[in-house]
């Protein structure tokens, strides 16, 4: 199922960063964190009693500014608003109605997207509200007023927010078909991988990074079956913008990961694996998806007998948070082992979908604890009851404990990793929650 997506947009300063931290219930877009699973992020995933969305926050709108700046911004918000199915515009209550208020309106008009209007900075609303009425004047419909500083008022906006969710946006696909999302960085070979696959130039290829500015569906088939592999806009390097703007132009990634079920992270071998890649498998591993990391343009390279052995250390040694990644080196110039990707999509397919009986996990879990103790503190010992599969894509395990305090990451790891020994679970992410289940008398 694909969420909904909701973007959150307006003038600078008007709160929007506030807005989005306070549903998404933690400071996500202000804390920084290593390389890789990044916490520096403009988008969260939100439920709202049983609807659940991705919102992405975007940069401050400058309709007329000529500062470059601005200008990117303005740009990356409008992708955020093409990418959309509702937008939150966010206006501030204490600035009042200002002119470039009705320029962005008109912006979002133009869209033909549900826009849910937003009046912020309410921290009294006997006080505000003749001044939220003044927002009628934009002719985008009912104003509502919130203080997401306080939190106040924000059920009421959410109730607006899920109105405009088609229903479609919220079943399942009927489409069996499996999609495999191609991200990257610009100028990696993406779109050159998939009309190597197709046989013909369907999606344009050109040296300039960046070609390719939305996200394009193409059917593949290949030994009788049908896959959809979905292109994405790259994300720009480091030396040719600023953090800040860097990370609105992952929108168009996010979206294409969540609609997928593999992800092929395509890296560009002369460069070698970059923190960007790590950053863009980041947001595949934090959804649970299948990952395979293809290193393009392989024939490019010069080569001897230790050279797939010191890329794929490197590899391994970015993206370390994902170790059960796939790899396979490739070029789309001339096809070298392409047909090789399908083996390993189809493999990491499976992977995603296995599940294990119950009994079999728990003897896994025995041999495991028996092997190394589980871990104490002020004398009490953790104790490990029993373990379950509960879903698959990704496999989503459930272990009871007695004090789920006491048991370590480190040691949930283990379990994970004696999981994985087991049955390989090669190219997806496991998924593993601790329950306390308090010990019979």
């Amino acid at each position: 199922m694909s969420k909904p997506i909701v973007a959150i947009v307006g003038r600078p300063n008007v709160g929007k960063s506030t807005l989005f931290n306070a549903l998404a219930g933690e400071k996500i877009s202000i804390v920084k964190d290593h390389p890789g699973v990044t916490r520096d992020r403009i988008y969260a995933d939100v439920t709202w009693l049983t609807n659940q969305f991705t919102m992405i926050d975007t940069g401050g709108i400058e309709p007329e500014s000529k500062d470059l700046m601005l200008s990117h911004m303005r740009q990356q918000a409008q992708i955020a608003i093409e990418t959309a199915d509702v937008i939150m515009f966010i206006v501030d209550v204490r600035q009042g109605l200002v002119d470039a208020d009705f320029k962005v309106a008109d912006m979002l008009r133009r869209s033909s997207k549900p826009i849910v209007l937003v009046v912020n900075k309410v921290d009294n609303f006997d006080k505000f509200m003749p001044d939220v009425y003044e927002f009628y004047n934009l002719g985008i419909g009912d104003p509502h007023p919130v203080s997401a500083a306080s939190k106040l008022g924000l059920g009421d906006m959410l109730d607006e927010v899920i109105k405009h969710f088609r229903p479609e946006d919220m079943t399942e696909e009927e489409d069996e078909r499996p999609r495999i999302a191609i991200v990257g960085k610009p100028n990696v070979g993406k779109s050159s991988i998939i009309n190597k696959l197709l046989g013909e130039d369907r999606v344009i290829v050109s040296d300039i990074a960046g070609t390719t500015r939305d996200a394009i569906d193409t059917t593949v088939k290949y030994h009788g079956k049908e896959y959809i592999f979905i292109d994405t806009a790259g994300l720009r390097r480091k030396n040719k913008i600023t953090e800040d703007l860097e990370r609105y132009s992952i929108i168009r990634t996010v979206t294409a990961v969540e609609r997928a079920d593999v992800v092929v992270l395509v890296i560009d071998a002369s460069e070698g694996v970059t923190e960007q890649d790590a950053k863009i498998a980041g947001i595949a591993h934090e959804r649970g998806k299948g990952i395979i990391v293809a290193v393009n343009k392989w024939d490019a390279i010069e080569k001897d007998d230790k050279t797939i052995y010191k890329h794929t250390n490197k590899i391994k040694e970015v993206l370390a948070f994902m170790p059960y990644a796939e790899m396979i080196f490739i070029s789309a110039l001339t096809g070298q082992r392409l047909n090789k990707l399908f083996d390993l999509i189809e493999q990491v397919i499976q992977n995603q979908n296995l599940r294990i009986a119950t009994g079999v996990l728990n003897e896994i879990m025995a041999e495991a604890v028996a092997l190394q103790q589980p871990p104490s503190d002020k004398g009490k010992r953790l104790k490990l009851y029993y373990i379950t599969q509960v879903a698959v894509k990704p496999p989503t395990f459930v272990i009871f404990v007695n004090d789920k305090s006491l048991m370590h990451f480190s040691y949930t790891r283990y379990i994970e990793n004696k999981i994985r020994e087991a049955f390989g679970f090669a190219g997806t992410s496991l998924k593993i929650f601790i329950r306390e289940r308090k010990e019979k008398e």
